[in-house]
């Protein structure tokens, strides 16, 4: 049977599903982790190859053989020529792979400039989008440990704000949400911020006997970035009992998140237009979808995201992801291949 394969690969898991040409999927696999810059090369493809050899296990439960006509591969990280040539020998290595039972149809050595007709890899955040709305067209926001806003148009054009990491950026991330709860408590500790309860809930939390010993549980216990983003969750707890540093601290967030979107939408969805009305922007243009963990707050957040978004474009729905950014994958991949399909019958 034809089929394709889409892959979402990030920092904390890779997925992979079979899907078929009726958008049917066959099989699922998931892993760990599969960003090579974080994990190594050689880790990045074991999580790959496992997370395809446990959805094509899955898929010949139900039918006999694969051949897989195209493969889209959706990965945290990849944004420069060099990361593209990684992922270019890994798609070649698992054509190898003596573990996948699979018949490839795919091109074994793919052209420099990157133009393949079955290959395709492409930043996390585009399949995010066509997974969240199954379309290509439309904005997708995320805000979990990192941020970023992804628009693509009708015409094909893309803009992308945020997602810069940690350290230059993430603003309204969960992350950064829980930075500056840390921040606020050592400030306000020190008598230089306003009083606050999150000095109490981080030392509480974190059985402290002092928020003084925050210093050695952050840097010589080497936290990393999502242990420190869990800590958010303790920012919109006190943000919701009343806490006014943390409510301005949620604040900031929505309105670093409310400006990127604005961003991408005047970018790519009405160009040039100074100062675009309400009836620029109609409900069949496009959708917005919101993922990620800072959107599940108790503060509500998400839901004051929809109303400023309406506020100034009352047609935009907000919406929640339909389906998982896999799928997308899945569905670009399926593009692709009946494409293909359409333009070898016309000759």
């Amino acid at each position: 049977m034809d089929c394709v394969l889409g892959i979402d690969g990030g920092g904390t898991k890779t997925v992979c599903i079979v899907m078929n040409a009726e958008k049917e999927i066959l099989g699922r696999g998931e892993t760990g982790a599969s960003n090579y810059q974080s994990i190594g090369i050689n880790a990045a493809f074991k999580s790959i190859e496992l997370a395809i050899e446990n959805a094509v296990i899955e898929a010949l439960k139900t039918i006999k053989s694969l051949e897989v006509q195209v493969i889209c591969l959706g990965l945290a990280g990849v944004n420069r020529p060099r990361d593209i040539e990684v992922i270019k020998k890994i798609v070649n290595d698992l054509q190898k792979s003596h573990r996948l039972p699979i018949m490839w149809e795919l091109e074994q050595i793919i052209q420099p400039d990157n133009k393949s007709n079955n290959i395709i890899i492409c930043h996390d955040a585009l399949i995010a989008l066509v997974g969240g709305i199954c379309r290509d067209v439309g904005i997708v926001v995320a805000a979990g440990t990192g941020a970023i806003a992804y628009g693509r148009n009708h015409q094909g054009i893309s803009k992308r704000v945020g997602g810069w990491g940690y350290i230059l950026g993430d603003e309204g991330s969960a992350y950064q949400i829980a930075i500056a709860g840390m921040k606020a408590a050592i400030q306000a500790y020190d008598g230089r911020g306003e009083l606050t309860s999150l000095v109490d809930v981080f030392t509480n939390h974190l059985q402290l006997e002092t928020i003084e010993d925050l210093i050695e549980f952050v840097y010589r216990r080497g936290m990393g970035v999502k242990d420190i983003a869990a800590f958010a969750t303790l920012v919109d707890s006190a943000a919701v009992d009343g806490d006014g540093v943390a409510n301005e601290i949620i604040d900031d967030a929505l309105g670093e998140l409310v400006k990127a979107t604005f961003t991408v939408i005047d970018a790519i969805f009405c160009p040039h237009i100074p100062n675009p009305s309400p009836q620029t922007i109609r409900n069949d243009d496009f959708e917005i979808v919101t993922t990620g963990s800072v959107w599940k707050g108790k503060s509500n957040i998400r839901e004051r995201f929809i109303k400023v978004i309406n506020q100034k474009y009352p047609y935009i729905k907000v919406i929640l992801p339909r389906f998982e950014p896999a799928y997308g994958a899945g569905l670009l991949a399926l593009k692709q291949y009946l494409q293909k399909s359409d333009s070898k019958a016309a000759h």
